[in-house]
């Protein structure tokens, strides 16, 4: 209901309207535990798990594959662990041992090459995830209008397929007009969710500094264009070297690195600022072309936040951001509220490794 995607604003409705703004975390209403996390979409969205009578309903429309290398290994797709991407692995951790998933599939594996970045899934990463996490029952949605029902039924039938092969005995159809379904409690376990402030996604995440650092002007235009939109006052680099220099004399909020730069490079770069206490929970977001699953993981491995594909898009890095700052703000605030003159002796530190 914002102006930006709905040419109706709330202002405008007739009747009076009460609604909470939900950001991540937990809540409770009326006894029944609802816990949300954001998406990956280009814009902010939220899933939701809810748990009520021993029973675990999980919502998860409006989301795309955060790599489209999704599995370490190809014999062991049955196992979490063998997620490359520290976003997908957490999706699927959002909705373990579920009694229903409600998952967006909207594309075909062929169809999602044309659509990356749209912000939609296919059936087969749905059932993977869905599979290797011990999901009771999965129920495909969010169809594409140019499927008719002849192309749903086919989807239906491709995604029972691909549960077979995996060797698990996952329920699994497409959601249809007048579809009711009964869960029956089997004793779900209870999502574990870390300690947070349960926030909106408003104020908090926006207006933060950032500093782009890329070797291609034309990328970190890009980036500066997304990041100011939502009112970020944006720094730009244009090698390591430069960035470092930049990090030492004043730390950002948040840094959106590229992976790959002349003389150092992005991975040698968040070596370097998580060996640093005054930058060891600096949220990183990493620029790159190549997500295949060497880079992925190596960036992961030296503590990247995230990781956003190249070419992105301006709402789909904007997004990301918020997601990262939503999640980090507050820890790295604290380290840096307690640090006081310690953040000095480390931006000293981070200058001695430059000049090495």
């Amino acid at each position: 209901m914002e102006f930006d995607y709905f040419p109706v604003e709330i202002d405008q409705l007739s009747a009076s309207i009460t609604f909470k703004e939900l950001g991540e975390g937990e809540h409770e209403f009326e006894g029944v535990r609802v816990v949300a996390q954001f998406l990956h979409h280009p814009t902010m969205t939220l899933g939701y798990r809810i748990e009520a009578d021993g029973v675990a309903l999980v919502y998860l429309c409006d989301h795309e594959p955060f790599s489209e290398t999704l599995w370490h290994d190809d014999a062991a797709k049955k196992h979490s662990d063998s997620i490359v991407h520290h976003g997908d692995r957490r999706h699927a951790s959002f909705m373990a041992r579920a009694d229903l998933v409600i998952h967006d599939a909207q594309y075909t594996p062929e169809e999602y090459h044309a659509k990356k970045n749209w912000g939609h899934s296919t059936y087969e990463y749905a059932v993977g995830l869905a599979a290797a996490v011990k999901v009771r029952q999965l129920v495909l949605t969010h169809h594409d209008p140019l499927h008719d029902d002849a192309a749903v039924g086919a989807i239906e039938t491709r995604a029972r397929a691909h549960a077979a092969s995996l060797g698990y005995s996952l329920d699994v159809c497409c959601a249809f007009e007048g579809l009711e379904l009964i869960l029956e409690s089997h004793g779900a376990r209870a999502l574990a969710v870390a300690p947070t402030v349960a926030e909106p996604h408003g104020a908090a995440t926006l207006g933060r500094r950032v500093l782009v650092v890329d070797d291609d002007p034309d990328i970190r235009a890009l980036a500066t264009k997304a990041l100011t939109q939502d009112g970020h006052t944006v720094s730009e680099a244009g090698s390591g070297r430069e960035a470092l220099a930049l990090i030492a004399s004043d730390v950002p909020d948040l840094l959106v690195l590229d992976l790959l730069m002349p003389e150092q490079g992005g991975l040698e770069i968040l070596q370097i600022l998580r060996s640093q206490p005054a930058t060891a929970m600096l949220p990183v977001v990493v620029l790159t072309a190549m997500d295949d699953e060497i880079n992925t993981r190596s960036g992961f491995a030296l503590g990247a936040t995230d990781y956003v594909t190249k070419p992105f898009s301006i709402p789909q890095l904007a997004a990301r951001v918020r997601a990262c700052l939503a999640r980090g703000r507050d820890r790295y605030a604290s380290e840096q509220t307690s640090g006081g003159a310690g953040a000095n002796l480390e931006s000293t530190r981070i200058r001695a490794s430059l000049e090495k």
